[in-house]
């Protein structure tokens, strides 16, 4: 059964603010496509990911350079289960933007990654240079075995 688009995005902004994890995929310096788990809140129609206080492998993290050199990202979130019946994906094409320091909509983002993660109260949001990524929409695509019904079925569980 089609759902209309209206339909969709009712789920959506729930999908999306509840939604622990993502898989951010960039490009690397040789084209070859490269993925990473990231977390994310939702302000208005964009997400915001932070560097956060997390220990890191490197200063200055690839998932950086590459949106910096290639904007043009996918950020997909999916469910898998054993029951097929209850499979689902969300693919979300956007424009990403490394943002260091303060933003227009850096509280408004602050504020909704620590109330989706309550680790916040014993990680530290941001590292020593806050750095956010906005991740701006561009197209939205989505699969669902039973279509809207397996994201619906995933929400209300």
């Amino acid at each position: 059964m089609a759902a209309s688009e209206g339909e969709f995005e009712t789920l959506r902004d729930r999908l999306f603010d509840s939604f622990p994890v993502a898989h951010l995929a960039t490009l690397s310096d040789d084209q070859r496509p490269d993925t990473t788990p990231v977390v994310f809140a939702r302000v208005g129609e964009s997400f915001w990911s932070p560097i956060d206080g997390k220990p890191k492998s490197r200063v200055r993290l690839a998932r950086l350079e590459r949106i910096t050199r290639a904007p043009r990202v996918t950020i997909v979130l999916d469910h898998y289960d054993d029951d097929w019946t209850a499979l689902w994906w969300v693919r979300v094409q956007c424009r990403g933007e490394v943002i260091e320091g303060a933003h227009d909509n850096w509280g408004e983002a602050k504020r909704a990654l620590q109330a989706k993660y309550a680790q916040y109260a014993l990680v530290p949001l941001l590292q020593e240079e806050p750095i956010m990524i906005r991740f701006e929409w561009e197209a939205i695509s989505w699969w669902g075995m039973q279509g809207l019904q397996s994201i619906s079925d995933w929400l209300d569980n």
